[in-house]
């Protein structure tokens, strides 16, 4: 490999499915922006399996490079808020999807779409929170904003708790102080969840079920839902007055099929989070807080490492849901 080419894992158009292989790829191939970075690692999420699959359409052209987080350090800049060296976390922007993405070795991208590392944080701790960490750390800022609180009464409740966005919340919320119920139908990761942190695990089947009425019992001091659908209607009915609820994935689907009672009785609160163009300011305060309050043992416990040739295979388990807590992505390995 020449200093005018890098490595990546590039998607071409299949017959039916993309087909992904490992190559080098020309600098000059690089999508225009003022910033380039040396990419140290990249991610597995729930999104990065529908893009290796082909499902829902998100990439538009070929050849692609998908991706869609990545840290590493700056090794050109035409921007005044970033220099060589500097070392940087993306998330978001449509990256890896509408532009060539983290699963390379090099990224070019614009500079207000970056966010510096913070300090104390290492480029492979920011990876293995990455856009679920991100996530979460939205969820558990958007409940304070409604009122919740370490010192108030009940469980806060995090659905789809042993995937990606699940396994940092958690953990995050235990590390604040909170009481935390870690619903989840995979079958041996209860020990796993009560290792990051979770005092109670409840299983998925409790939630799955159709409400038998608009309200149950209040269970719920606040949630953090993953799987949409029915756990989600489920979830509401059971928040205690004022609570909220931060509405994260939608595995579960995307119908609602929730009363309006519990909005109306008990005034609950249903918070959607959106972690891929939310402002920069909010990112910032975001990982840094990220970086306070997460412990790294916790990062730890959660994260499996692969290499870049290792990921297409990946693939089908994140999307099947055999894929447990962050995979973050060496990309140089």
């Amino acid at each position: 490999m020449s200093e005018n080419t890098f490595r990546a894992l590039v998607l071409d158009e299949g017959d039916g499915a993309p087909v992904a292989s490992v190559k080098n790829v020309a600098l000059d191939a690089l999508p225009d922006g003022d910033i380039t970075v040396a990419v140290a690692y990249s991610d597995l999420n729930y999104k990065d399996g529908m893009i290796l699959k082909g499902i829902g359409g998100l990439v538009k052209s070929y050849p692609h490079v998908p991706g869609i987080d990545f840290v590493g350090t700056v090794e050109s800049s035409r921007s005044p808020r970033f220099a060589p060296g500097d070392p940087v976390i993306l998330t978001g922007w449509r990256v890896g999807e509408v532009r060539w993405g983290g699963y390379a070795c090099r990224a070019r991208v614009r500079s207000d779409w970056l966010v510096p590392l913070p300090d104390g944080m290492t480029l492979r701790h920011a990876m293995a929170l990455g856009t679920a960490g991100f996530t979460a750390m939205l969820a558990v800022m958007a409940l304070e904003d409604q009122g919740l609180s370490p010192t108030g009464e009940g469980e806060v409740l995090v659905s789809g708790a042993a995937g990606g966005v699940g396994s940092v919340a958690v953990a995050l919320l235990a590390a604040l102080g909170y009481r935390v119920a870690a619903s989840t139908g995979r079958a041996g990761a209860h020990a796993y969840l009560r290792e990051l942190g979770a005092t109670n695990v409840v299983e998925r089947a409790e939630l799955e079920a159709p409400p038998p009425r608009p309200l149950a019992s209040e269970r719920w001091a606040g949630a953090i839902d993953n799987v949409g659908g029915t756990t989600l209607a489920n979830v509401l009915t059971q928040l205690r007055t004022r609570a909220g609820c931060a509405s994260v994935g939608l595995a579960g689907g995307h119908s609602f099929e929730a009363s309006v009672i519990p909005f109306v009785i008990r005034g609950v609160k249903l918070l959607g989070i959106d972690s891929a163009t939310c402002p920069s300011e909010q990112r910032i305060v975001a990982w840094n807080r990220l970086a306070r309050e997460l412990p790294g043992e916790a990062l730890e416990r959660m994260t499996t490492v692969v290499s870049l040739g290792e990921v297409s295979n990946l693939a089908g388990d994140i999307l099947s849901g055999r894929v447990r807590g962050r995979t973050v992505v060496d990309v140089n390995a």
